[in-house]
């Protein structure tokens, strides 16, 4: 797209990568199947008076970008009259409109936060890898991952944030909050995605990352001896945890070597969860409390699923 300037239309340009990422995700987000989760709970013309909404996939887009490039709410509107590439994706013409601004962003983050659609837009997403082929198996790997929160108490309200905990990880001290994952072992899709403190232990949320039909579980050492909770979710499950294999009497060669070929596998979960801390930038929280930060966490999990199989969908 030419920009035009004081001296005339520029004659010169290059497909950035910024531009290139949005071009793909045009091309393979089902933005009709997200739209239709939304539209029911999205104000309709005429519902309260005055000027009518804004087109729902619009905001959507701009929501979306939020996510891809972790941007708060005035941070995103100032990037749509920053970037051109943006702009464009989201479908802004600054010479017929401007902006959304930022109230009416927030307003609409709030909108999905407070109808809980954060996991059904997971599910569309899965649905609709799925009817595309690219469908969840029957193993998960289960995994957690410690996200970071302000500990100071600099705030208006005087204290850190209630609902996240301090927890230790080797040498190392953290506050925040954990991330719960099931992720497929076939595709690295993520399925399940949960919220917790972070001093919870990761084998709590382990019933709750199954999806009942597995046939393999894989997890680190912290899921050892949890046999029985994996039958109780999955009855026809085998447990392919980490064993511990260091003992004060030596080291188990025998485990140690089980233990390697089963992390062949497990490392996989490290895609999707690299995914949404490095390359979306969630490896902090951005609002205070659990549900907010687990919605944020649901709908960038479907962003990493589509982002995983893009090369496939975009030569489907």
């Amino acid at each position: 797209m030419k920009q035009q300037t004081l001296s005339g239309f520029e004659r010169y340009g290059k497909t950035t990568r910024r531009a290139q990422f949005l071009a793909d995700m045009e091309r393979i987000i089902p933005w009709v199947e997200l739209a239709a989760v939304i539209e029911p709970v999205y104000p309709k013309v005429g519902d309260q008076g005055g000027r009518p909404p804004i087109p729902l996939e619009r905001m959507l887009r701009i929501y979306f970008l939020q996510l891809w490039f972790n941007l708060s709410d005035p941070a995103v509107e100032e990037a749509l009259y920053d970037s051109v590439a943006m702009r464009s994706f989201v479908g802004i013409d600054l010479g017929m409109e401007g902006a959304p601004d930022e109230t009416t962003i927030c307003k609409f983050r709030h909108r999905l936060e407070r109808h809980k659609l954060g996991k059904t837009l997971l599910k569309a997403v899965n649905e609709y890898l799925r009817t595309n082929g690219i469908r969840i198996a029957n193993g998960t790997i289960v995994d957690a991952t410690i996200i970071s929160a302000p500990s100071s108490t600099k705030n208006k309200h005087g204290k850190r944030d209630p609902e996240m905990h301090q927890t230790a990880k080797g040498q190392q001290w953290y506050f925040g909050m954990k991330a719960h994952v099931g992720v497929d072992s076939r595709t690295k899709l993520i399925h399940t995605i949960l919220a917790s403190a972070a001093n919870v232990h990761d084998r709590e949320a382990l019933p709750h990352l199954l999806h009942g039909n597995e046939t393999r579980v894989w997890g680190d050492q912290g899921y050892q001896g949890q046999t029985a909770v994996i039958r109780g979710r999955a009855p026809r499950a085998c447990d392919f945890t980490n064993r511990r294999y260091r003992y004060a009497g030596g080291i188990n060669e025998i485990e140690k070597a089980r233990n390697r070929t089963k992390s062949r596998v497990r490392a996989k979960v490290e895609h999707p969860i690299g995914g949404i801390r490095r390359i979306f930038g969630f490896s902090k929280v951005r609002y205070r409390g659990l549900a907010k930060n687990l919605h944020r966490l649901e709908v960038t999990a479907a962003l990493a699923n589509l982002f995983m199989v893009r090369r496939r969908l975009l030569h489907a």
